[in-house]
This record gives C-alpha cells, sequence and structure tokens, in this order.
C-alpha cells in the first residue's frame, strides 16, 4: 500500500516516520515546503490532484497544520488555507483517486465550557481563528464525499520542534520559580503515540472505517499539573505556582475544559491508550537521551 504523509516536518509527521520502519510492506511518501522532504503544496488544488495520481497513492496521512493559535488570530487567510483549503484539496484527490484520507483535527473546535470529557457528536463552537478553521476543514472533507477518518486530538509533545514539555524542561531547569495556569485542563498526547495509533488502523486494513474520532492520552491534568510532572520526572528544583490564564494575556480565549472522550475510537478499533503521565516519560527519556 501506498500511504502519502503530509506535514512530515512536523511533530506526528516525524513521528509517522519512525512508526513506517514497523510497516515494511508499505510504501510511504513524505512532503513538506522544506527542502528535507518531496514538495507538495497542498494549498493548490491541481497540483495536489497531479501528486496523489501519479504517486498511486492509496492512504493519505495528513499531519500538515496552522498550529500557531495566537499568531492565527491576525493571520486567518493562511491558517485558513492550511488548515481549511489544503485539507479541502487532499479530500478532492482522494475522492477522486479512491484513496482514504486520515486528518488530523483538534480540541479547540469546541468552546471548552463544560466539565465531562467530549465526545464526537457534541456541536463544534470554536472560540477563535485556529478552530474555525480547523472546523472548516472538517466540514470540507466531509463535503467531497471522500472516504476519510477525520482524529481529534490535543496538547500535543514529542521530542521534536517547540511544544510545551520541551519548553517545560528547559525552564524548570534555568529558573528557580515559573507560574503556569491551573485554568485549562485537557490531556497532553505524546504524538508517537498518536503515530502508533494510525498506522495500526492501516495495518489492520481499518482505515475503511470513516468516521470523527478522539485521540489524546488517558487521563486528566491542567497545564500546571503537567509542568510539576515535568519538573519532577527531570529531578528540577523550579517552584511552580499556580495561576489564572487572565494573568497572561493573549489575543485568542482558549478552551478551558477539552478533555476528549476516546471512547469511540478504542472500541471501533480495539486501540489501547497509554496514561499520559507514563507517556510523558517515556518522551523525556527520548529527549536526554539525545541530549546526553
Amino acid at each position: 500500500m501506498k500511504i502519502l504523509v503530509t506535514g512530515a516536518g512536523g511533530q506526528l509527521g516525524r513521528e509517522m516516520q519512525r512508526v513506517a520502519g514497523n510497516m515494511p510492506s508499505h510504501t510511504f511518501i513524505y512532503t513538506d515546503v522544506t527542502d528535507e522532504f518531496q514538495k507538495l503544496d497542498i494549498t493548490n488544488e491541481a497540483e495536489t490532484l497531479a501528486f496523489v495520481e501519479k504517486e498511486n497513492v492509496e492512504v493519505i496521512v495528513n499531519c500538515a497544520a496552522y498550529t500557531n493559535v495566537d499568531k492565527a488570530e491576525s493571520d486567518e487567510a493562511a491558517a485558513n488555507l492550511i488548515n481549511n483549503v489544503g485539507p479541502r484539496n487532499l479530500a478532492l484527490a482522494a475522492q477522486q483517486c479512491n484513496a482514504t484520507l486520515i486528518h488530523i483535527s483538534t480540541d479547540y473546535v469546541f468552546q471548552g465550557n463544560g466539565n465531562t470529557p467530549c465526545v464526537e457528536t457534541e456541536p463544534a463552537n470554536p472560540l477563535g481563528v485556529y478552530g474555525r478553521t480547523k472546523w472548516a476543514g472538517e466540514q470540507s472533507i466531509a463535503a467531497t464525499g471522500c472516504k476519510h477518518i477525520i482524529i481529534r486530538t490535543a496538547w500535543l509533545y514529542s521530542k521534536h520542534g517547540k511544544n510545551f514539555l520541551k519548553t517545560m524542561m528547559q525552564l524548570t531547569r534555568e529558573r528557580s520559580e515559573l507560574k503556569v495556569v491551573f485554568d485549562q485542563v485537557g490531556t497532553p498526547t505524546y504524538a508517537g503515540d498518536l503515530a502508533e495509533a494510525i498506522a495500526y488502523i492501516i495495518a489492520t486494513n481499518q482505515h475503511s472505517r470513516q468516521g470523527i474520532y478522539h485521540y489524546s492520552n488517558e487521563g486528566v491534568c491542567s497545564w500546571y499539573d503537567f509542568a510539576v510532572a515535568i519538573n519532577n520526572a527531570c529531578g528540577n528544583n523550579c517552584r511552580i505556582a499556580p495561576c489564572h490564564s487572565d494573568e497572561f494575556p493573549s489575543p485568542v480565549r482558549r478552551p478551558h475544559y477539552s478533555v476528549l472522550d476516546k471512547t469511540k475510537l478504542k472500541r471501533t478499533f480495539g486501540l489501547k491508550v497509554p496514561y499520559w503521565h507514563t507517556s510523558m516519560l517515556r518522551c523525556i527519556d527520548e529527549i536526554e537521551a539525545i541530549q546526553s
């Protein structure tokens, strides 16, 4: 099977490259906007269709996304191109070529004002441009009629790029005190776990089970809880104080409660999802191995 991974230079894209090593019977094609990978501009409809047709792609894993939540507020056109137009073009190509699109979305499609985990059928009500463009991308995919799986995830981190885990590892090592918000609650998600889940769905030939699914690690915590756990795991002595979100002004409101219910995904695909703290320790070990 030929599998196209877009956004290969990002956190999830790089983890997809790692898990591909366990799938030798499949051929993976990696694209991004950098010279490190094959070039593919998913915002160009004709180029996207021509690429998918030429490569005889059977599954597309779209890891490309505009994820700068704050910057999106002043750059809606760019966010919409990558989060909505690009997925639409991939979906049109998938529909034309009878391929399946596996697209990664976000907890930010929800308002996050509840107190129970969000199920897939909960009405979307995004608070900002990032969430709105990701929600628009979901709708655009569905409108094409292509075969698709949409996986919403949250609080993604890995050993690659910039993310909360790596930032906290550095700050708790360098500083004696930090403030971290405690009034935003969700679940950290190790990109390696998500990549392994996607690979499992493909390898077990279950990518025909279309629909919207939620994937994050198990458990619940605040950003403050996450930071304390990172500090302790790294053996740092930083004093971390909880604070309210309004102490860190932002151009966008973030969901206060965006825990994702994973029942549908686990039942449909027979997946076991690791606990967030266990996966955090695994990722810290990977980062420290690189640094040593």
